[in-house]
């Protein structure tokens, strides 16, 4: 779960391994192993990388939601969640394993979305 999470948050500011690496002052290979599991980052980093982007440590970790998320807002999730659980790709099922990827990415894409709508007061769920 943290290294989807990790690698979700990254894409979504535009950001590369090299630049995110800078920005904690580790090495590009270092990202490249936590966004694929070889590796995990110590308590400094995470608690650095809970701050940098704005997601609780549990979130990171795969157990919460965004500190900021209202009930609403969870409820929603699990909506858009539960419409998308009986998921297939080229006539096939995906495999358990294979769902819950696409349940971790379309959760981290939602909350950027809630949260960029909370930062710009935008009511419309649409945006």
């Amino acid at each position: 779960m943290f290294k989807e999470r990790l690698k979700l948050l990254r894409k979504n500011k535009g950001l590369t391994q090299k630049e995110l690496a800078d920005i904690l002052h580790v090495s590009q290979q270092t990202v490249g192993s936590w966004e694929v599991g070889r590796a995990f980052p110590d308590e400094s980093t995470v608690n650095k990388l809970s701050t940098f982007f704005n997601v609780s440590i549990d979130y990171l970790y795969g157990k919460d939601v965004p500190g900021w998320a209202s009930s609403e807002d969870v409820v929603e999730l699990e909506k858009v969640l539960e419409d998308n659980v009986n998921m297939s790709y080229g006539g096939e099922n995906l495999t358990e394993e294979e769902k819950q990827r696409v349940k971790d990415i379309i959760t981290g894409l939602f909350w950027e979305k809630a949260q960029k709508r909370k930062e710009g007061g935008v009511n419309d769920r649409t945006n």
